[in-house]
């Protein structure tokens, strides 16, 4: 069972930035492909980035130039680095393995406004 534990939300303004991190247990992680994912309300889950084990990454349009994934294999961690926000990236954001895994953490909400 993969556990998966997500931080570093909050409120920010239009144009600051946020750094998200995802401690995920089990001796493999290196091997996953993992994903950040995020939620708006009333909208389905969506992938925003995913980062292969040999750290080629791939983002959606939406936030391509504005978001970099990236992971520490020593630490079991997979970051997401969110400058220029907008309100429209207001979302709980999640971390789960591409494609994702059954279990879900707690998500870490994000709100840009000002």
């Amino acid at each position: 069972q993969v556990q998966l534990v997500e931080s570093g939300g909050g409120l920010v303004q239009p144009g600051g930035s946020l750094r998200l991190s995802c401690v995920v247990s089990g001796s493999i992680f290196r091997f996953y492909v993992m994903g950040w994912y995020r939620q708006a309300p009333g909208n389905e889950r969506e992938l925003v980035a995913r980062i292969s084990d040999r750290g080629i990454t791939n983002y959606v349009d939406a936030v391509k130039g504005r978001f970099t994934i990236s992971r520490d294999n020593a630490k079991n961690t997979v970051y997401l680095q969110m400058n220029s926000l907008k309100p429209e990236d207001t979302a709980v954001y999640y971390c789960n393995l591409y494609p994702p895994h059954d279990s879900w953490g707690q998500g870490t909400q994000v709100t840009v406004s000002s």
